[in-house]
Formats: C-alpha cells, structure tokens, sequence
C-alpha cells in the first residue's frame, strides 16, 4: 500500500490535552470544581509545552511527514482584549522545530477549550463571540499566518449538537426509569440497569449535586449555565459556531490567503438497518449535510471518525453483542472510516484531510490492525478518484481524554507521567513506514 509523495501522513494533538498547565481556560476552571464532572484534573498533561522539540523529533524519525496540533486560545488572550506575545512566539517555535525536522504544521485555533472569560460572557451561545474569535485569529494570523500552509477553524464544530443529543436520549431514559419506580420503588431500589444507562446511583443525591455545582460555577465565572464549546448547544448556538467560523475564515484569507483553510466534524458511520433509513438520514442531516452552506467556501473539508453508528426504526442501537470494543467502548470497526470518507464526498466536492482517526487501546497490535485497515480503506477512496490529502491519527501520545482523564490510551508513544518519558510504541514505526520517501 502506498501513497503519493504530497500525501500526509501524521499524528494529531491538542493543546489542552497535551501541553499542561492551561490555567486560564474553562476546562482548568471546572476540572478544579468540588462537584466537577471530570475523573482527575490535567495538571502537567504529558509535558507538550516544554517536551513538543522531544515529540516532534520522534515524529519525523519514524517518518511521519505532518503534524496537526492546536494553538490554545487561552494562553493567546489570557485576558479579554490582552494578548500574550510570548505565548504567540511559543507556537511560532513550534511551528518552526516541525519545519526544521521535514514536518508540514497543521494548525487548529481552536480545540474544545476557551478562555474563562469568554464563557463568563455567555460563551458559544452569545451572538458576541464570533468578533470575538474573529479577534484572537487575527492576532494569531498577523503574527504566524506567513508560516502556515493549512488551517483549521474549529475543532469538530458539530459537537455541541451531538452532546446535545446525547443528553436528550439520557434525560429521556433517566424520566423512563423514575416512571417505572413510581409503579415499582424496588426497580430503583436495586441499582439495576437496563445497560444502557447507569442508574445506580442516589437521584436526590445527584440533584442537589447538580444545584451545588449550579453555586460553584456563579462563583467561578458569574453565570450558573456554562455555555462551553462542547456543552449541549441549542440551534442558535450551532448557527454562532458557524459564523464563527466564517468570521475566522474572512480573517485568514486576508491576513494570509495562501492558507488552505477548513473546519473538521465528527462524523459516524451511520448504517440504516430495515426501517431505520428515516431515522439515519435525519442523523447524517444533523451531523454533516446541514453544515454544507457554510463549508462550501472553504478549501477543505476534515473528516474526524472513530467508529460507525447503526441505526434502527427505534433510532441508534447498542454495539452489537460479541464485538470488540475499544477502551471508550466504541465498536472496533475501522472500516467505517472509508464508508464516510465516500458519504462525505457525494455532497462536499473539495479536499478531505483525515484529521482525526484512531482507537484507544492497551493492546498495540490492535492499533497497528486499526491503522493499516483504516489506511487501506482510504487508499481505495482514492483509487476511485476522491480528492483524499492526508491522514491524522488521533493521537501522537498517550494524554489527557477529557472527563475520562488519563484512563483511555489512544497515543503511538506512551508516557510516563511521573518522569514524562516517551516510548514510542510500534504503531508509530508502522504509521510513518506508509510515507512514501
């Protein structure tokens, strides 16, 4: 299996899960929270502030030829309207080691984290955040746009709708099982579970858990609603999002129009079984083809899959029993990644950059296996003719997975937290063995 010499093949990183120490955005602020959602706070992450020459070092020695990480707008704007020009300078080095050792630099602006002030002005449901973005990328453009070939917006733009979802499905099981212990108090008694959600716990334990949490953020950032980047988004919320993004689109073309720019999205592979066709095209409508208006401009398009999604007449159904699942109990199913690949492009016509693939797993070899299938099905997308450029897999290193902390293991490289010692598994040797010399 080979790919053409301009096709890039590298590993993917954001700021907040990798570098440490971000202490003045909004997820800092809630992983300290009393009553936080969050498994354990990032604290040093894997070190990616001080280690990234380390790290990007690794990277071009088992041959990759790309690296996408984020610029983290909370160190940039610390402050509302104060920008930090030694933080700028920071990215401008790292952008310039990955040059320096044969590695194209993808840039994302902005990776799930915001500056705490932002969301103490009502965050991605505000009408003002847009300008406000805007801002922040053209500091980030004027000063480094000359040295940057790609860029992405956003992050996964459509999360806020998926958590949204997600939250809806839960609230609508969770009033089931309260139904059923009104007509059975011993159903919830007992702490047992249908399996799909966990309803072992104490409910009026939890709601004055919630309304605690509800004082601590007033006091943290003055609103008792967080409207954070991957907080349930309303419809409102998924339009600013995108304005955002045409606001930031706008400035990089200007202070920078040599820059190939895009946005990525999370996209399942969504399969309707008998009946679930309605259903399955309502989600890809949610996830993906709603979007198209304000892509069309952009010059490409990054595809973030992880696994596929089955879909019934009754809506999304469980990972069928007897598959292999991966720590974050996703279906181990690589293939899925070519199927969005070929979805994506009937509609969107342009570039597709894989910025986001891969599993987390203990096991290497599984990733190795996940890797070259993953690969194999993105190389006969491009057989038959659809404009592939590059392929990130998610992650480089062994980091930070958000509420679920350091548990999942996702990286080529592992790390040890307490002395930070990188060893780079196999997975990273077999990723760069597909980079054509």
């Amino acid at each position: 299996m080979t790919f053409a010499k301009d096709f890039f093949i590298g590993a993917a990183t954001a700021a907040h899960q990798v570098e440490g120490g971000n202490v003045h955005s909004d997820y800092w602020a809630q992983e300290h929270m009393v009553h936080t959602d969050f498994l354990e706070p990032s604290g040093d992450a894997v070190d990616h502030y001080n280690r990234y020459a380390e790290d990007i070092r690794l990277m071009a020695q088992a041959g990759l030829n790309a690296y996408r990480f984020s610029i983290e707008w909370a160190r940039i704007e610390p402050e509302e309207g104060v920008f930090d020009a030694s933080e700028l300078n920071h990215y401008r080095d790292v952008i310039r080691t990955c040059k320096e050792n044969g590695i194209e630099p993808f840039v994302t602006l902005l990776h799930f984290t915001s500056p705490k002030w932002l969301i103490s002005k009502g965050g991605w449901e505000s009408d003002e955040t847009p300008a406000l973005f805007a801002r922040y990328v053209r500091y980030v453009m004027e000063g480094l746009g000359s040295e940057l070939h790609y860029v992405c917006t956003i992050n996964e733009a459509n999360m806020g709708i998926q958590v949204a979802a997600i939250a809806k499905r839960y609230l609508q099981q969770m009033q089931a099982k309260m139904a059923a212990a009104k007509m059975n108090p011993d159903h919830m008694a007992d702490g047992k579970t249908d399996g799909t959600v966990q309803m072992g716990i104490n409910l009026e334990k939890m709601l004055a858990n919630q309304k605690e949490a509800e004082k601590e953020r007033m006091e943290l950032f003055g609103v008792a609603k967080t409207e954070c980047f991957t907080s349930p988004r309303t419809p409102h919320g998924d339009e600013i999002v995108m304005e955002a993004h045409r606001a930031a689109r706008a400035v990089i073309r200007e202070c920078a129009p040599h820059i190939q720019v895009g946005l990525t999205l999370s996209l399942h592979d969504i399969q309707a079984l008998p009946g679930g066709e309605e259903n399955a095209a309502r989600e890809w409508a949610d996830e993906f083809t709603h979007y198209l208006p304000a892509i069309e401009d952009d010059d490409f398009l990054g595809v973030q899959n992880y696994t596929r999604t089955r879909i019934d007449a009754s809506g999304s159904l469980p990972v069928p029993e007897g598959a292999e699942v991966t720590q974050m109990d996703y279906e181990f199913y690589p293939q899925a990644l070519a199927n969005v690949i070929r979805s994506v492009s009937r509609d969107f016509k342009k570039t597709l950059i894989v910025t986001e693939n891969g599993i987390a797993t203990a096991d290497d070899t599984r990733r190795e296996a996940f890797i070259e299938s993953a690969l194999s099905g993105v190389n006969s997308c491009i057989a038959d003719g659809i404009p592939v450029k590059g392929y990130f897999y998610w992650s480089l290193m062994d980091n930070f997975e958000w509420q679920k902390g350091y548990s999942m293991t996702f990286g080529l490289i592992a790390v040890d937290r307490s002395s930070q010692t990188r060893s780079p598994k196999p997975s990273l040797t077999l990723l760069g063995s597909f980079v054509q010399k």
